[in-house]
């Protein structure tokens, strides 16, 4: 097998392509032909030491793949060899095959094609669990979503849209609105023209927006807190500015508001039947049609550092995923 190793802390140039054994199979586990993997922001983070879990190295980057079931050990029911499978696993996706445990695989739609598969479980895992679970949603109320149009926030529009809520898609540029409005977002606002704070409660009557998916944090998170609703959910996802800001505590009295923290990795190992839950509705919209992945970059393997930086760059939209023959 091949896979992109990190062999020390680092960038993406620092991963290696490398020829390594056959993992050997353990209890309830299954081995994977990877076709496709998901390139993620935390795929950046983990291979540089600042990501909240540390795998002993060296290790492949990679938290979802799909591929073709070639192996199943002997207590593992569930799965046949020759199953079409999308696997959440961490990290070890870069890699032409993986060895995942039963329950982090899901099967796929028979519709589904294996780079929707690889570009599946992180980020509409992510923004399901956020709306359905943290964000005490009701139909009909807005949803501002920052850096609406990257990999977790276009998929917080899509499922804000199917979910019945006014979505509000805040991007930096003309060509990004179009691709959150394909998604369902309705108002817009392009913080590369417009101040965020102001443009949304121009959009919301002055009220401000109901919950606020925030995946960017730094400046779009100072800028959150001052555009949302009485009783507002301030949704955190994740820091893509780099920065991680602070909550001044005086807003937060003044509005009513509540700051929700959305950890979706730590509460899908806690609740593995809900997360599983969750990922049967979103398997079936997928089915009828009414969920789909937006993959605007692919590159093969060995060029997983190139991938990595269209991610961190900014320039793709959607997805970035890794297409291993």
């Amino acid at each position: 097998m091949r896979a992109m190793m990190s062999e020390s802390p680092g960038g993406p140039e620092s991963l290696k392509l490398m020829e390594l054994p056959s993992k050997p199979l353990g209890k309830g586990q299954v081995r994977i032909d990877v076709k496709a993997a998901g390139v993620n922001f935390p795929d950046t983070l983990i291979i540089a030491d600042k990501y909240q879990f540390k795998p002993p190295r060296p290790f492949a980057p990679g938290h979802e793949v799909a591929g073709d079931v070639t192996e199943v050990a002997g207590d593992v029911k569930e799965y046949k060899v020759g199953d079409r499978v999308i696997a959440a696993i961490g990290h070890g996706g870069y890699s032409t095959e993986v060895v995942g445990d039963q329950g982090q695989l899901l099967p796929m739609p028979s519709n589904m094609s294996y780079e929707d598969g690889a570009a599946f479980t992180m980020t509409y895992g992510t923004s399901y669990y956020a709306l359905k679970q943290r964000s005490s949603y009701q139909p009909g109320e807005t949803l501002l979503v920052t850096g609406a149009s990257g990999g977790v926030g276009l998929t917080a529009v899509e499922l804000g849209a199917l979910l019945g809520l006014k979505v509000i898609a805040a991007v930096g540029s003309d060509e990004k609105m179009e691709i959150c409005r394909k998604y369902g977002a309705t108002m817009f606002v392009n913080y590369s023209k417009e101040k965020m704070r102001d443009k949304v409660k121009e959009l919301t009557g002055g009220s401000g927006a109901d919950i606020i998916y925030d995946a960017v944090g730094g400046d779009a998170f100072d800028e959150s807190v001052r555009c949302i609703n009485w009783y507002g959910r301030l949704l955190v996802v994740g820091f893509a500015a780099g920065r991680i800001p602070q909550l001044p505590a005086n807003l937060a009295l003044l509005k009513s508001c509540d700051v929700r923290g959305i950890f979706y990795g730590a509460w899908r190992a806690r609740e593995p039947k809900e997360a599983r839950r969750n990922f049967d509705d979103m398997l079936w919209w997928y089915a009828q049609g009414k969920l789909k992945p937006h993959v605007s970059m692919r590159f093969p393997l060995e060029k997983s550092a190139e991938a990595m930086n269209a991610l961190l760059s900014r320039k793709a939209t959607g997805k970035v995923v890794l297409t291993i023959a």
